[in-house]
């Protein structure tokens, strides 16, 4: 990415460099900045509108702070563009997610100045206070700790358990709350009506100049400094008591809201904030967008837009010559609601991703039956099994890697409550750029292992339609076992893919083409390489047969008795982790009857996998078409199975 000679950019390649700008350049610097993220990520692609609402805010921080020995943590991390290139990694940048280029998120093995790894949201406030409690025990008072979190990751269970753990601490830490009034999606809940309160409210605005004036007078006070906050907070307390204030009630000193695009009163409050010792937060509102009409005006679309033209505006699209596959979310949404007309049982929850998940579908059309609950993917679980203690058929959408952090309840409050949830698991396998932190590697393994549970995986758009119509038939509903469909990010395979709806036998697979000698076992979309690399086989005289075995648990245990009696050489294909997944199932099955052959097992090894292409990370994990065909190839010619 070119930098125009002379400008301030160009000579920042450290903090360290930052801080010695005049006060008066930021603004300028902030100008560059936005305008280098729009340049690179109009090009080279990736997360958008949250990094230009921060780029004020960015600059400032590290102008105050003295980063990395001040700990600056970012949560979720789409926000943190503007952060990466000011901390050494400009002219890398246009790697950016790409595959063994820098990371899309914040990452410790990265940068010193990513003082935590993160991608899942609203764990900044917790990271951050455990830096600050390990600091005063190592007998340092004077470093800072700074979690920079959105209202929307504001709304999960995890940021409210740390501001109650901060509020009982005297840690120094600075909670910066980026209040933008979004996530990915429009924020829902109670809590943003609160925020908006609090920033319409006359109350705080009035006692907000009072407060700051006070501030302004800190560095006159020296070591009096305990005696203006004690002035500051009673001003607070005695303007607002008629409007009690959720962060102070925890002990969190508040202050704002601030103009988050004001850089001149953002570095003078942060610079102010910093000398006043314990927790506290200051409320900063900002535009998700900022500074890119578009961005501004379409928040939700221009989250990560792709590639597009900065001039116009105009998002690059594909273009085909021939009708293509829909993506898997979107025959999700519309399969959703095509089965809601007909049972008016069903209702559709998602944890703050309904435009991701394609839930938006069912919200547009049937908005008192599909509920977006927040950052919150605990309580969208328990949600769900209470409606369905009461009839409900719910079919609960959560991206597989978000679905980690409700492995609790989904155990304790569905499973073992025998309640008939239907878990729609998407972007399961590798999600792509977006690495580590949003791979869907380890969802067959861990749902496979919980009594009372049925786990699936459709090769194509029309076996996800039929789970869905199996999951919600009453037959599943009534047998008090939960249904979890996995399937991937991206396109599936079927043009027209509105195929009639057919109930299928819950544990039973298929064959999709006979063959000799070795038999390859595939779950999930990823089967259709299995057929690529058949394909490629059939030149050199192998037919190997492919069985889509469609449910890892239950097992097709008649079409596997079958297939060992047949076959001595067996390869299992999966984009999951191997440890205890479908390939794990199907050698648990070999060895508790008894069977003899040569087992070569495909999928994700056990190590973190980074971002790139799906393809890419497949090809590396070999099991792309070219590695299935390799695999056939060693089991038939050297009869024994090799280790990845």
């Amino acid at each position: 990415m070119l930098i125009t000679p002379g400008s301030l950019l160009a000579t920042i390649n450290t903090p360290d460099d930052l801080r010695k700008l005049d006060k008066s350049l930021l603004p300028q610097l902030a100008d560059e900045l936005r305008q280098f993220i729009i340049d690179d990520v109009s090009v080279y692609g990736g997360h958008f509108g949250a990094s230009l609402g921060v780029v004020e805010l960015t600059v400032a921080l590290h102008y105050v702070f003295n980063t990395p020995d001040d700990q600056l943590v970012w949560d979720v991390g789409h926000q943190a563009y503007g952060h990466k290139i000011l901390t050494g990694r400009r002219e890398k940048f246009h790697t950016n997610r790409f595959y063994k280029g820098l990371s899309g998120f914040p990452k410790r093995k990265e940068s010193e100045y990513d003082a935590f790894g993160v991608g899942h949201s609203s764990t900044s406030i917790s990271a951050a206070l455990g830096m600050a409690v390990a600091s005063q025990l190592q007998g340092n008072t004077q470093r800072s700790h700074i979690a920079v979190i959105g209202d929307g990751a504001m709304t999960a269970g995890e940021a409210f358990e740390g501001m109650n753990h901060a509020g009982a601490t005297d840690s120094n830490l600075l909670i910066v709350l980026n209040d933008n009034c979004m996530s990915i999606d429009p924020n829902v809940g109670a809590l943003r009506e609160y925020l908006t309160d609090i920033t319409t409210s006359q109350t705080y605005n009035k006692v907000k100049d009072e407060v700051w004036n006070l501030l302004g007078k800190m560095s006159k006070f020296g070591k009096s400094a305990q005696e203006i906050v004690s002035k500051i907070e009673s001003g607070i307390k005695s303007s607002v008591l008629d409007q009690s204030n959720l962060f102070e009630s925890l002990h969190l000193r508040y202050f704002g809201p601030i103009d988050g695009h004001d850089i001149d009163h953002l570095v003078s409050v942060l610079a102010d904030l910093k000398q006043i010792p314990g927790p506290k937060l200051l409320h900063v509102l900002t535009v998700k967008g900022k500074g890119y009409g578009p961005a501004e005006k379409d928040q939700t679309k221009w989250h990560a837009p792709g590639l597009f033209d900065k001039v116009t505006g105009v998002i690059t699209k594909k273009t085909y010559d021939s009708p293509q596959p829909p993506k898997y979310q979107d025959v999700f949404g519309n399969t959703l609601v095509e089965l809601a007309e007909q049972n008016p049982r069903i209702v559709g929850v998602t944890p703050a991703m309904p435009s991701g998940s394609s839930m938006n579908i069912m919200m547009k059309a049937m908005p008192k039956r599909a509920f977006d609950v927040g950052i919150a993917e605990q309580h969208a679980v328990t949600f769900s099994a209470g409606m369905a203690t009461q009839g409900g058929v719910v079919f609960c959408n959560i991206y597989s890697t978000f679905m980690q952090r409700a492995y609790d309840q989904v155990i304790h409050d569905v499973c073992i409550q025998e309640l008939p949830v239907i878990f729609c698991l998407d972007r399961a396998g590798f999600a792509g750029a977006d690495g580590p932190t949003h791979h869907g590697a380890y969802d067959l393994a861990f749902m496979r292992c919980i009594p009372n549970m049925i786990v699936a995986a459709p090769m194509n758009e029309q076996e996800l339609r039929n789970m869905m119509f199996t999951a919600q038939s009453d037959e599943v509903q009534q047998g008090k076992r939960a249904f979890t469909i996995r399937y991937p990010r991206g396109e599936g395979v079927m043009p027209n893919w509105r195929t009639p709806l057919e109930k299928q036998v819950i544990g039973k697979g298929r064959m999709v083409s006979d063959g000799e000698n070795v038999a390859i076992l595939t779950i999930g979309h990823i089967g259709n390489y299995a057929v690529e690399a058949i394909e490629q086989l059939a030149g050199e005289g192998i037919r190997p047969a492919h069985f889509d075995m469609r449910y890892v648990k239950p097992l097709d245990e008649e079409l596997l008795h079958q297939i060992f009696t047949r076959f001595d050489r067996v390869l299992t294909v999966e984009d999951g982790c191997l440890m205890g997944g479908f390939g794990s199932a199907v050698l648990e099955f070999m060895a508790d009857h008894n069977y003899t052959a040569c087992v070569k097992r495909l999928g994700i090894p056990d190590a973190v996998i980074e971002h790139g292409e799906q393809i890419q990370l497949h090809r590396e994990c070999s099991f792309d078409p070219d590695g299935i065909a390799k695999a056939v190839r060693e089991l038939l010619f050297t009869g024994r199975a090799i280790a990845i």
